[in-house]
């Protein structure tokens, strides 16, 4: 008998797997394809890896505007996506090493639950059955692959396909202007491949703050990637991409297509339906603020829920699903969740934006500055530009939101999403005292300059 079945070993499962381990839980996880899911293998760390090596690369090609010369920049790709595979195994195995000390037993095959025995669930895998006391169904999302004419798998590849590839195409065509879709744009197109973007809505990064996703896009465009917005993509013929805008209709040949239209819920063929664990709209699973299904002792946290798909969203609902297991009353919250498009440079934001709020009825401002407030900025962006918003409520001058353009913003927006969490007003930011000199300055800034 196991007091925990995971289904997925992704970052829900194996955080839960390493906490209930070391809480004495006896824990099962389960996993039929690889540990660490996609963030290790196919998302998160992979592209991040990418992405770091571009910029690397961008900064020894203009280096001569920090007094470093260098002649004849090159790089070698098979060498970017070594160092890239390197990676992978290496956090791999480190999780690995985790699952062990936690005394967790990982068992890589397919499973199901096929039904329920007194007090207890049944996982089966194979022709073997696992007594649960509890399950925490993390078995994550896929790619989705829109219904276009001519689209087949041959045709395109999703973001799991490309990170295979073994030469820089010359020309890609990207459906989708997501944070996937424009950080795979930001990368091939420093690589030199000649991009191009077709977004349905009428602006790029769906969700983000619409000046902040408005100058990236502006930025993108004059390093050389064409973006399409508002845009149908109605066929693909051969390796064209035929679609259609206010211009009219038209079509563009590239050497390779990537799928990047978001992600669906495996929420199928774990035996889900036989049990009637309830389901939102979009196929994920619906759970409460404790990450508990309609179903007593089923948990769900990950992309799984097709909410919040993102990885740390995933390891802070496994989190607390493990401790409502363990008698340790916690709700999942999701007001202060992050998110990053590590692009050159990196949007980062967090809370509401200003037009959220007002949807919500409340009553809000946006506070504003420049990046280039920051001295620290400057000195490491040169020739760059950003930009940094708080949203306060007018009411009692309470953090709502942050939303950043510009480097390093992703190693700072932990600071915003602690502000929101916590509660602060304007004015409980005004007496922190900052690093000098540092980006993160730019809040001081922002607070003082109102």
């Amino acid at each position: 008998m196991y007091d925990l079945g995971i289904i997925g070993a992704g970052s829900a499962g194996y955080v839960a797997a390493e906490l209930a381990g070391k809480a004495g839980m006896k824990v099962v996880l389960f996993d039929k394809r690889t540990l660490g899911g996609v963030c290790l293998n196919e998302g998160c760390i992979p592209t991040k890896t990418l992405l770091y090596s571009a910029k690397m690369y961008e900064n020894a090609k203009f280096g001569e505007k920090y007094g470093i010369l260098s002649k004849d920049v090159t790089y070698d790709f098979p060498a970017i996506m070594a160092r890239k595979n390197k990676m992978i195994r290496k956090l791999v195995g480190g999780v690995g090493a985790k699952m062990k000390k936690a005394n967790v037993e990982l068992i890589m095959e397919e499973v199901k639950i096929t039904g329920r025995k007194q007090d207890h669930l049944v996982l089966t895998s194979g022709d073997k059955e696992y007594s649960c006391k509890n399950i925490l169904l993390a078995s994550g999302a896929e790619a989705v692959v829109p219904p276009i004419k001519g689209l087949n798998k041959e045709k395109a590849i999703t973001s799991r396909e490309i990170l295979q590839i073994e030469e820089v195409p010359e020309s890609l065509n990207i459906i989708g202007a997501g944070v996937v879709g424009m950080e795979f744009a930001s990368f091939f197109n420093s690589m030199g491949t000649k991009v191009t973007v077709f977004e349905m809505m009428d602006e790029i990064l769906s969700g983000t703050d619409k000046e902040i996703s408005s100058m990236f896009r502006k930025d993108m465009e004059k390093k050389g990637i064409v973006i399409h917005t508002s845009t149908t993509v109605t066929e693909i013929s051969g390796k064209k991409v035929l679609f259609e805008n206010k211009n009219g209709k038209s079509e563009i040949e590239a050497e390779k297509l990537l799928l990047s239209v978001g992600r669906k819920a495996n929420s199928s063929g774990i035996g889900l339906e036989e049990l009637g664990v309830e389901l939102t709209k979009n196929g994920g699973v619906k759970i409460d603020e404790r990450c508990r299904t309609n179903i007593p002792n089923i948990y769900a946290a990950g992309d799984i829920t097709g909410f919040s798909q993102l990885a740390h969203t995933a390891s802070r609902e496994a989190i607390v699903a493990v401790n409502n297991m363990l008698r340790k009353p916690e709700r999942m919250r999701y007001n202060a969740v992050p998110s990053v498009v590590y692009s050159n440079p990196e949007i980062a934001c967090v809370g509401m934006t200003q037009e959220e709020a007002e949807i919500k009825g409340i009553a809000c401002k946006t506070l504003a500055l420049p990046m280039a407030y920051a001295g620290r900025f400057i000195v490491e962006n040169e020739g760059k530009n950003g930009i940094a918003k708080i949203v306060v409520g007018e009411k009692y001058g309470e953090i709502l939101g942050v939303h950043m353009y510009g480097n390093p913003s992703s190693e700072i927006i932990y600071g915003a999403a602690m502000a929101i969490e916590m509660e602060m007003r304007v004015k409980d930011m005004q007496e922190i005292i900052f690093p000098h000199p540092t980006v993160s300055e730019i809040f001081h800034e922002i607070v003082f300059e109102q």
